[in-house]
Parts: structure tokens; C-alpha cells; sequence
């Protein structure tokens, strides 16, 4: 599987999470380089572009994603 566009530059990974955090280890495994399209940032990025992307959303925040999204 492709890894997500926006793996790279990502600031939830690059500013907020140390790359050697288990945490970060286990979020880029299951959404960057796996469902990406079930990330929270990924969801927001591709509606409404990255400036909308709140800084303290987690990926696996799907539910704070979709109300942002109901606006």
C-alpha cells in the first residue's frame, strides 16, 4: 500500500510527536503507510485543506473530524 501524500510533511509528526515515540511508531504503521484515508488530519486536509487541520487533532480522532466536517 501507498504511504499517504502528506507523510512527509506532516506537522502532527514532524512539530508534535518524537519520531522514536512508540505512539507516533504506531499511528504512522496504521494511517501513513496503511489507511491513510481513515486518518482525522487526512480527512480534514483532503475537505477542507491542510490550514484547516486543527495542530492537537490525532489521527485516530475520527469523530472530532466528521463535526469539523458537518460545518
Amino acid at each position: 500500500m501507498a504511504n499517504c501524500e502528506c507523510l512527509e510533511k506532516c506537522p502532527f509528526f514532524n512539530d508534535k510527536m518524537a519520531d522514536n515515540d512508540g505512539l507516533c511508531s504506531m499511528y504512522k504503521t496504521k494511517f501513513c503507510q496503511g489507511d491513510f484515508a481513515g486518518c482525522a488530519r487526512y480527512m480534514i486536509f483532503k475537505k477542507l485543506g491542510k490550514e484547516s487541520v486543527p495542530k492537537d487533532l490525532y489521527p485516530n480522532m475520527t469523530e472530532r473530524a466528521q463535526k469539523i466536517l458537518a460545518v
